[in-house]
């Protein structure tokens, strides 16, 4: 990715508070290194258990320039600063990552089901013919964030990119389907994860498969009653 913090405020509808700055990256664990020349942006996000914000002036110290911010902070404690400030980081980020991937030129993959996901798609990146540019995920970045992250680590001159997509309950694939509208589905299987949260196995396919209501083509087992 490669954005001045003005352009991500405008795509994230939030508003520029000090310099604008170009990023190259994103950080939203303080603990993570970075590189000098690929300045990311820090986005602090606040939850149950944790709040991203209280990292902002040791992050500042140790170089960074750009944030994204839930609420006003002191602004004048950070002059060389940026500031994207926003009502909710994570959505804003989605929908960075959402225009991100409306840039990209490539076939986009995107695989979901209980299981097997990571090993999916490990198996086709390392399946791909001969000089085929191709992106995969990292690790098991399938959730909320971690789609996001995956989708703003495409550098765009990729053939090809495969994203695995994860949920736990009703209603949030919509918001992963938002930001990957994959061209290509691939469906690996249905277990017993989060069982919990869905009325049966009939409610937990329909819920995944609403990651493909765009998608072109779907890969699934026939065998499985559910699924298909």
């Amino acid at each position: 990715m490669n954005y001045s913090l003005g352009q991500i405020a405008e795509i994230s509808g939030g508003r520029l508070v000090g310099a604008d700055i170009a990023v190259r990256g994103v950080m939203t664990d303080s603990r993570h290194s970075f590189a000098a020349d690929r300045m990311p942006i820090f986005v602090a996000i606040e939850g149950v258990n944790h709040d991203g914000h209280r990292f902002v002036g040791d992050l500042y110290r140790r170089g960074v320039r750009a944030f994204m911010v839930e609420h006003d902070i002191e602004f004048g404690l950070y002059p060389e600063a940026g500031f994207v400030v926003v009502r909710r980081s994570l959505a804003a980020l989605q929908k960075l990552a959402a225009y991100h991937r409306s840039t990209f030129k490539g076939k986009v993959v995107a695989i979901t089901g209980s299981t097997g996901k990571t090993t999916m798609k490990e198996w086709i990146a390392q399946a791909a013919p001969d000089g085929m540019r191709v992106f995969r995920s990292p690790r098991s970045y399938n959730s909320q964030l971690g789609v996001a992250l995956s989708l703003l680590m495409i550098e765009g001159t990729e053939d090809m990119a495969v994203i695995e997509a994860g949920i736990s309950r009703p209603d949030e694939m919509a918001r992963l389907e938002a930001m990957i509208r994959p061209d290509i589905g691939i469906v690996t299987a249905l277990g017993h994860q989060h069982d919990e949260n869905f009325i049966d196995w009939g409610h937990k396919a329909a819920e995944k498969a609403v990651l493909f209501s765009r998608a072109k083509c779907v890969i699934y087992n026939s065998t499985s009653e559910h699924i298909t």
